[in-house]
């Protein structure tokens, strides 16, 4: 999302949109008469009706998010102070004002006190921690992923990281195709400290590094924190003395390493396997 003139944050993007009005909706308190308001301060512009956005107006009318038909000029004018990446509308603009915007946020981002407390009772937790990873578009690909395999949250440190406001935040929600509108995300000054809470915690935290144990080989406990590195510098050292052990993915490619985001996908998909998540159910 970006701020424009007018001070509306715009998104693009069929599952970014389509989230976001989800999420923002769910997260409007209930009035008076224990009926949910609707989004309120969102709106949906768009110039043509073909099947995806149809499904996407159907969304917002439901969630009592107005929809205003323009033209393909208005809407190329409210993307136009977005990045080169996130002006392909499509023929659909969601727009936010600041209150609406907190709504989204408020619903996404938590802190690690009261992420701890909400999971303090559950049989089984999977987290990924991030370090370093400062490319909005792998931490969008991250928690798009992490959606997909049902992670419950997302650790970021508050500095040293792919940025959550501006025109970055468009391109983490576009990248998670609507994710980031759904996973938690926690924010924390000290990401050495947030790993010794989660040991502390009851949860197993495992390092990923290319000299580690195959992933499929490794037992993994039922609470489980996973920390991804940059690709340049891989997990700090204060980060890697917390580490109860570290996993690998077996390759055989002619590169040294995967993607951080592709990478986070296949330790995710791991864990759920050995859990027996993709079995049929009875």
């Amino acid at each position: 999302m970006t701020k424009t003139s007018s001070g509306c944050r715009i998104v693009t993007g069929f599952h970014a949109i389509e989230e976001t009005v989800r999420a923002a909706a769910e997260n409007f308190a209930a009035g008076k008469s224990g009926k949910k308001t609707g989004a309120a301060g969102m709106r949906v512009f768009f110039s043509r009706e073909g099947p995806r956005v149809k499904k996407i107006l159907a969304s917002a009318e439901k969630s009592g998010v107005p929809c205003v038909k323009t033209d393909n000029e208005t809407l190329d004018s409210m993307v136009s102070s977005l990045p080169p990446g996130l002006r392909d509308h499509r023929g659909i603009v969601l727009s936010m004002d600041a209150a609406a915007c907190g709504k989204v946020s408020s619903g996404r981002q938590v802190s690690l006190d009261a992420f701890l407390d909400s999971v303090k009772d559950a049989s089984s937790c999977l987290v990924m921690v991030l370090d370093n990873v400062t490319d909005p578009h792998n931490l969008g690909a991250v928690l798009r992923s992490a959606d997909q395999f049902q992670a419950s949250a997302v650790i970021i440190p508050e500095s040293r990281s792919a940025k959550d406001g501006g025109e970055e935040n468009g391109v983490v929600a576009r990248a998670s195709a609507g994710a980031s509108a759904w996973i938690p995300l926690v924010r924390t000054a000290n990401l050495v400290r947030a790993v010794e809470r989660f040991k502390q915690a009851g949860f197993w935290v495992y390092g990923a590094e290319a000299g580690g144990q195959a992933v499929s080989g490794v037992n993994l406990p039922d609470k489980t924190v996973f920390i991804m590195g940059s690709e340049g510098s891989g997990i700090a050292r204060l980060l890697r003395e917390n580490c109860d052990g570290f996993v690998s993915i077996p390759a055989a490619g002619r590169l040294d390493s995967l993607n951080v985001s592709v990478a986070a996908g296949i330790l995710l998909y791991e864990f759920r396997r050995q859990k027996g998540f993709f079995l049929p159910s009875d």
